[in-house]
């Protein structure tokens, strides 16, 4: 018997709010059928354009998860939107972290009241696109012709689903390395680039006396599978199978990341954290000089690191091996499909309007994210915002690598599981491979259950 999707949700939510410390597409990460521009191929017909402006005063709602940093950006952007769109007021209505905005969510849809446009968590669009929630955007897209090729085509396959395209990337972070570059280049090395460079990486900054050890060679997220899931497909390994229908856990590619996180943590050599304070404990050891090297989110680098190290920072794509990936992660911005017919044009000018290239730069800088769009790198406000922060340019010169996460309903749910056993592996020194071996009925059983 399915699961009611509304249960499953509510669910997932709960989980999801359990695991969330950062910040999903299929588990072989292919980009969506395409129509020409990156476009997802859809049958459906595209709304027609008004033959005429219409002008008839509109309210839009438009809820999202930005915190405090970000809001004078955000209400100098809506101040301009409208100014563009006199006709049009749009009421920004805080609504908490994702999982308190996912949870009000699924209420408004339950009682048919609901904003026009909001955030949505990366990983969560599959939940809430498989139920019908958001408006699928192709029609729009297709019938003003908007560039798609300008986005990355990981970000674009990160907010679509079954090759539709809901949703368009505003608050993007991915997974980088942030190092010490003061002390890498007094030892003469750099970070390492493949998996082969690993080891020799290791022993030229690892420090240790005995059994103690004084600094790591780098530290790796346990605490989120946003972390964990580019070493595990970067190993050559899936989180779901390519039918969606089973994990990879089984299967040797998909068990060589954790073969090699236990090696170096038994070793001593690299940090992991997993639990309450684990974030912020792997910061203070890497400002302490305890840690030469952390697996981070790039939000974090001028919230967390710029201003507070005592060394110069360098970032540095993740190393691959038999690929070479980042996972995306942040919100993207959504039409919801129950918004009044009125209030849907409004709602997708003022999602062309947040996602344009013309405010790109200028709206990452200020809320500390990544710009989104490809054309922006060569202008007179790309190349000022690249050589304010260089640190960036890493992501854009691997750009097309950035990826959406493994998608499918379940998957927060499957992630939860597995993480458990990396917990078990950080906290208790336990062997995580009969623990994973022990979930994977579960995990599949879940999936069977779609």
């Amino acid at each position: 018997m399915k699961r009611s999707k509304t249960a499953l949700i509510l669910t997932i939510i709960t989980i999801f709010t359990l695991l969330l410390g950062a910040c999903s597409n299929n588990a072989q990460n292919t980009p969506p059928a395409t129509t020409g521009q990156n476009t997802p191929a859809t049958n459906d017909p595209k709304p027609e354009a008004p033959k005429e402006e219409d002008t008839t005063p509109v309210t839009i709602q438009y809820w999202h998860s930005h915190n405090e940093v970000q809001m004078d950006i955000l209400k100098k952007m809506i101040s301009e939107f409208q100014k563009e769109n006199p006709h049009i007021t749009v009421e920004e209505v805080f609504q908490g972290g994702y999982p308190d905005l996912h949870k009000k969510l699924q209420a408004a849809v339950a009682a048919n009241e609901v904003p026009a446009v909001t955030n949505v968590e990366v990983a969560s669009l599959p939940n809430f696109a498989d139920s019908g929630v958001f408006t699928d955007l192709t029609p729009f897209i297709e019938r003003d012709a908007v560039d798609m090729e300008d986005f990355s085509s990981g970000m674009l396959q990160a907010y679509s689903y079954n090759g539709r395209q809901y949703g368009f990337p505003l608050i993007v972070a991915v997974s980088v390395m942030i190092y010490n570059k003061t002390l890498l280049d007094s030892l003469g090395v750099t970070p390492p680039q493949t998996w082969d460079e690993i080891d020799g990486f290791i022993e030229k900054v690892a420090v240790k006396e005995g059994k103690e050890t004084k600094r790591y060679a780098f530290a790796v997220p346990g605490w989120d599978a946003w972390y964990t899931d580019p070493w595990m497909i970067n190993g050559g390994g899936t989180v779901l199978s390519e039918d969606k229908k089973s994990v990879g856990f089984d299967q040797p590619d998909g068990l060589r990341w954790l073969e090699n996180l236990r090696k170096w943590t038994t070793d001593g050599t690299v940090q992991m954290g997993y639990g309450p304070g684990a974030s912020s404990n792997m910061r203070q050891m890497f400002l302490d000089e305890q840690i030469a090297m952390v697996h981070h989110s790039s939000a974090t680098l001028k919230s967390a690191y710029m201003g507070n190290a005592k060394f110069e920072l360098g970032v540095s794509f993740l190393p691959g091996d038999k690929k070479r990936i980042s996972n995306i992660g942040g919100a993207g911005i959504v039409m919801m499909d129950k918004a009044p017919d009125a209030q849907k044009e409004a709602a997708w000018k003022f999602i062309k309007f947040m996602t344009g290239k013309e405010h790109n730069v200028e709206w990452a800088k200020e809320t500390g994210y990544l710009p989104t769009r490809k054309s922006v790198v060569d202008t007179e406000e790309g190349k000022a915002y690249f050589a304010e922060l260089p640190q960036y340019k890493v992501v854009f010169d691997n750009f097309d690598n950035v990826i959406g996460r493994p998608q499918h309903p379940a998957y927060t749910e499957i992630n939860g599981i597995y993480m458990e056993a990396v917990g078990k592996m950080i906290l208790e020194g336990a062997d995580p491979f009969p623990l994973l071996k022990s979930k994977i009925k579960e995990m599949n059983d879940i999936l069977q259950e779609y």
